[in-house]
């Protein structure tokens, strides 16, 4: 009688699961089905060249992986489009001796959002992001990856702008 009750209450608890997507996305896909995400093109005084296919790959790339949304050339439910507005360095820190110690790099991006489904939530606005890095090190040797984490950042803040609705 005891293997009967256990089996049916492992029965009863494994067919009572509940499943949650943690993507943070809030779309209701029976009305929104499709996205456009047009290439932000450059337009910094101050560029270096990955930086845009690497923004747009990522940006492209947060959207595919965390919805369900199909991505379209045009016509999109939602769309996304903008440019990157600013890439500079200026100095964060001076250390004792007077000289720069920490220098902040930092990226700007203009984002448009147009909802075809509901006008309310279209917006144009700016998303900053940036790194620091110690001023011994050079640009060169630190840009990579201080421009992947800002990327990073800049998709987030869009992906949570424009579908997550927090």
């Amino acid at each position: 009688m005891c293997i009967v009750i256990t089996l049916g209450v492992a029965l009863t608890l494994k067919s009572c699961s509940v499943s949650y997507k943690m993507s943070g996305a809030s779309i209701d896909y029976s009305k929104t089905k499709t996205i456009q995400i047009v290439d932000f093109p450059l337009r910094s005084s101050y560029v270096w060249g990955p930086m845009g296919p690497l923004f747009n790959s990522k940006l492209k790339t947060m959207f595919s992986n965390q919805t369900r949304l199909i991505q379209v050339r045009r016509d999109g439910d939602l769309k996304i489009e903008g440019e990157i507005t600013q890439y500079q360095q200026r100095n964060k820190s001076v250390s004792a001796d007077g000289y720069s110690a920490q220098t902040e790099l930092s990226m700007t991006v203009n984002v448009r959002f147009t909802n075809t489904k509901n006008h309310n939530e279209d917006f144009e606005k700016q998303f900053t992001a940036a790194q620091t890095y110690e001023t011994t090190r050079s640009l060169n040797s630190v840009q990579d990856e201080l421009v992947d984490l800002m990327c990073e950042d800049i998709c987030t803040q869009i992906f949570n702008a424009t579908v997550a609705n927090w």
